[in-house]
Parts: structure tokens; sequence; C-alpha cells
């Protein structure tokens, strides 16, 4: 079975929309990544439990792990990049940022899940291993514990080799393999918990920087509404000047008509 991979040694985006682009195809591989890992997982402690499919999964939830990480700093990117100038564009930049953390939120939770599924099922199958060996019940670690490995295989051997049932070498090499893929998938799972507490600070400070963007746009409303308020005043004055003139005309008019009347009167 295949899984998705992405471009990691290739170039990384620096613009916006590269940006976007990119962390947009990272979630999708992480979505579809997962739902693999779910279905491995659903493998495990059956007849198909083998070590090919141990070391499947292990590759594909570790690799899905590092794509998340590199959302993550793109992410952060995104942040640190100049604000455009015009308010629409900031609001249009935001809406593209949120929407790209809610997906991200949304599918590194169904990763993290999967991954305690995993753990959970890494944990059953060394448990199980061990009440099969007998370990337990000779003096070994006790349930619920790793086992540790600093001891030398032959010294176990030597011990074991006293009871009808000894754990053989194979058994010792299958829990130590499950024990190293549990201690890999709490690191991952810390890994994941770490990003979530990176978003949730990225959401933070984006927030007060819209609250700064919004800030803007009202003022920018404000003058706005100030420059109409002038206009209109303008206009009114200018209309009431206009108004003023023309009965000034017409007083002009009307004196000199009266002027003219005298006068002619006059001459006559």
């Amino acid at each position: 079975m295949s899984y998705v991979k992405g471009d990691a040694n290739g170039s990384q985006p620096r613009d916006f929309s590269g940006l976007i682009q990119t962390c947009g195809s990272n979630i999708h591989k992480i979505t579809q990544n997962t739902a693999q890992i779910k279905s491995m997982v659903s493998q495990l402690g059956t007849k198909l439990d083998t070590s090919e499919l141990q070391d499947r999964l292990q590759q594909l939830q570790h690799y899905t792990n590092q794509l998340a990480k590199e959302t993550n700093r793109h992410l952060k990117d995104l942040g640190s990049l100049p604000q455009p100038l015009s308010p629409s564009e900031q609001r249009q930049q935001k809406l593209q940022r949120d929407r790209l953390m809610n997906e991200f939120s949304a599918a590194l939770n169904n990763f993290q899940a999967v991954q305690r599924r995993a753990a959970d099922k890494e944990k059953e199958s060394v448990a199980r291993a061990r009440a099969g060996s007998r370990l337990s019940a000779e003096g070994g670690p006790q349930d619920g514990q790793l086992v540790s490995f600093d001891n030398n295989l032959e010294d176990w051997g030597q011990s074991e080799a006293q009871t009808e049932e000894a754990i053989t070498e194979e058994d010792l090499e299958l829990i130590k393999e499950r024990e190293t893929n549990i201690r890999q998938l709490e690191s991952d799972i810390l890994d994941v918990n770490q990003i979530f507490k990176d978003l949730a600070v990225m959401i933070h400070d984006q927030g007060e920087m819209i609250d700064s963007i919004e800030a803007n746009v009202e003022s920018a409303e404000v003058h706005v509404d100030r420059g109409t308020e002038q206009l209109q005043r303008a206009a009114y004055y200018q209309k009431k000047s206009r108004k003023k003139m023309c009965i000034l005309v017409m007083v002009l008019s009307t004196v000199i008509t009266i002027l003219a009347i005298i006068i002619w009167q006059v001459a006559k």
C-alpha cells in the first residue's frame, strides 16, 4: 500500500499564495495518510499483523508527523509576511489563514487520535507477547511497564532456559521492536501536542492583528464620513451663495431699471 508523500526537499515557497497552496496540499496529504494509518492500525493484533505491516505503519505515521511539522512552519511563515496595504486584501488573507488553520487543526485531531490508538494496540501486543512467553512469571517487568533491554540477550536466555516454556530470542526481538515503536509513537504524539500549542499562539496573535486592522478600517470610515459631511456642507454653502448672487443680480437689475426710468423722465 502506497502513501502520499510531499516534496520536503523541494524549494520552499516564500510568497503568500505559494505558502497557502503548499499548506493546503500538505493538509490534504495528512488527511489521506491518516485514513491509511487507521486502516493499518485495525489490522494490528490480527493474523495480518506482520513485521512488514509494522514497518509500513511506522514509516507512514512518522512521515505524516514530519509533514505536520512542515505545515506548522509554513503557517508561521504566513504570519510573518508583510501585510498588504488594502484593508480588503488583509481581510481576504485573514479568511484564507483561518480556513487553513481550522482544516489543519481538524486533520491533526484525527491524526493524533489514530496515533494514540496505534500506541494502545502496540502496548496490547507487547502485553500478549510477554504473557505468552511467561516473562512476567519469571520475575520480569510487570504488565503496563516497558521491558528494559540493557541486559544481554544471552543473560535473558540463560535465565529463561531453566523453565520449560522459556522465552525465545525471537520473542525478545519482537517485544523490543514493539516497544521501540511505542516510544517513537509517544514522541510523535508529543510533537503534535506542541503543534497544537503553536496554533493556539498563532490564532491569538492574528486575533490581535485583526483587531488592529479593524481599528484602522473604522478610522478610515470615520475619515470618509467626515469628508462626506464636509462635501455636503460645501455644496450647501455653494448653493446658498448662488441663491444670494441671484437675489443680488435681481436687486441690481431692479435698481438700474428704476434709475433708467428716472433719468429718462428728467431728460424728457
